[in-house]
């Protein structure tokens, strides 16, 4: 461990690749500028997004950088003007994304109105899960798509990091969900509300005998633009990469809307995810955990691409 309080270890890395290019490294540890907060980190989830920018440029500069978004843990010094935390309150939330990212260390700071209190009946683990998928679930399905009670929405990947938080918030909003996923995830979805479940690998989605009102898609491509063709007229399309070329030609020609929906930091989401934790209706999978010295391990799990929820680093 650093031997002071100006250094802290951090899964840092020098270059784009493989999980190889992982190292724990030893770096100053950030202080707080005005607005922001000082976070000692107990647990940071992992997000596809993580795996994407370890290995490519994307949205972030070139390395070196530490990833990592999802963040629970203690307040440990606040910035000149903030004034809804004080050291020793424990908060999550997302960091800034893209350009926020920084989680994946002991410490990390951010914009306090990134974060909100940590519910009580959760342990770190289970709150670091859930930010940045969460949010996005949230931001997809009630802030674009309005999802309101009797209305049909179709989930792809369902099972999976976004996709079963969002299986939870549809059925909070009242909807008939339906989810894409391999058959042995059927029983997780119909556990998390689900009314219906297509095994992607054997049923095609588009024969549906009834249209859906909203798709959402972290799928892209050849996905997004077939989910075009199962909604009906004035219906969305909530894409969260983007789809083939021909995806908003063919929604025109549909009548539909299609969207593509990157996930920003919000208080007032992340406080309407803490009520629905709080209040037993919203609950993050976590398939498995690793030690913050084990990250290149949890990116060579998450290589499979057939996690059922979210796997998170713990720190402390």
């Amino acid at each position: 461990m650093p031997s002071t309080d100006t250094l802290m270890l951090a899964v840092h890395q020098t270059a784009l690749g493989g999980p190889e290019v992982l190292r724990l490294t030893e770096l100053p540890r950030p202080a707080p500028g005005p607005g922001q907060i000082l976070v000692a980190v107990h647990a940071a989830g992992l997000n596809p997004t993580d795996f994407k920018h370890r290995a490519r440029r994307i949205f972030l500069p070139p390395p070196p950088f530490t990833l990592g978004w999802d963040v629970s843990g203690t307040v440990v010094a606040v910035g000149y003007g903030v004034t809804l935390f004080q050291p020793g309150d424990e908060v999550f939330g997302m960091l800034p994304y893209p350009h926020g990212a920084g989680s994946h260390a002991e410490y990390v700071t951010g914009p306090a109105r990134a974060f909100v209190a940590k519910p009580a009946g959760i342990d770190h683990v289970q709150a670091a899960a859930l930010p940045l998928a969460a949010l996005t679930a949230w931001q997809s399905l009630v802030d674009t798509a309005d999802v309101r009670a009797g209305q049909r929405v179709l989930i792809h990947a369902a099972a999976g990091g976004v996709g079963h938080l969002a299986v939870q918030l549809a059925k909070e909003r009242g909807a008939h969900v339906t989810g894409t996923a391999s058959a042995a995830k059927h029983g997780f979805l119909r556990d998390l509300g689900a009314d219906a479940c297509v095994d992607y690998r054997t049923e095609d989605f588009a024969a549906t005998a009834e249209p859906y009102d909203v798709v959402l898609d972290p799928i892209g491509g050849e996905t997004a633009t077939r989910s075009v063709g199962v909604l009906r007229a004035g219906g969305v399309l909530v894409s969260l990469v983007p789809g083939a070329e021909d995806t908003r030609a063919a929604a025109e020609r549909a009548g539909v809307r299609a969207v593509t929906l990157l996930v920003e930091h919000d208080q007032a989401g992340m406080r309407a995810l803490a009520d629905l934790v709080a209040r037993g209706r919203l609950r993050a999978h976590v398939s498995a955990t690793f030690p913050l010295a084990e990250a290149a391990r949890a990116h060579e799990r998450a290589r499979t691409g057939r996690t059922t929820g979210k796997l998170v680093l713990t720190v402390r």
